[in-house]
């Protein structure tokens, strides 16, 4: 979706419409953000520095009432506002690449692995903060290696396999599958 893969066929579609090959500004404006795995976050520039990226083409008083909301999302980086973001944990990295999202004001934000290499304790503050979103109308789209913690959570599951959708349904389906589980989830049966 945000031209980091090659796709060979199919469109990707958001709302009806084809977004396949726009570019990402054209994508944040129809309200599409996009948090990496890796590489989140400008590791030389502040905190702050890193928020006012996300809105950087916006007036300024909008911008400010922008990363105020952020950090009121993601409490614990409002005391390290004048740190680089070099100097952050993973997870307040992770937080600190979610809140920059935030800034533009997104309907729709792709998450890839949130919780990746986190501590439990930030695993969990990642996910309390994705339910928050959710809460306030915002759809998430979560790609995980933790597919329980992310199942558990969500409305509705997809299973890949080379690409391609092989399986959809309820979340609490999946989870319920026990074919699902033994051959996607990791669980085996005796």
């Amino acid at each position: 979706m945000f031209g980091i893969a090659d796709y060979y066929k199919g469109k990707v579609k958001y709302r009806g419409n084809s977004v396949s090959g726009m570019r990402t500004d054209q994508l944040v404006n129809l309200g599409i953000a996009y948090v990496p795995q890796v590489d989140n976050v400008f590791p030389s520039l502040s905190v702050e520095e890193n928020l006012q990226m996300g809105g950087n083409l916006l007036p300024t008083n909008l911008l400010n009432e922008r990363i105020e909301r952020a950090l009121d999302m993601f409490p614990d980086l409002r005391h390290r506002t004048y740190d680089l973001a070099a100097s952050l944990s993973g997870g307040e990295r992770q937080m600190l690449a979610i809140s920059r999202a935030l800034i533009s004001d997104p309907k729709f934000i792709l998450l890839d692995e949130p919780t990746a290499a986190l501590s439990p304790l930030y695993q969990q503050q990642i996910i309390e903060r994705i339910d928050a979103l959710r809460e306030v109308g915002i759809t998430i789209l979560i790609v995980e290696q933790n597919a329980r913690l992310s199942l558990a959570r969500s409305n509705r599951g997809y299973i890949l396999s080379n690409g391609e959708v092989v399986h959809t349904a309820a979340a609490s389906d999946i989870l319920d599958d026990p074919h699902i589980n033994e051959y996607f989830l990791g669980t085996m049966h005796d």
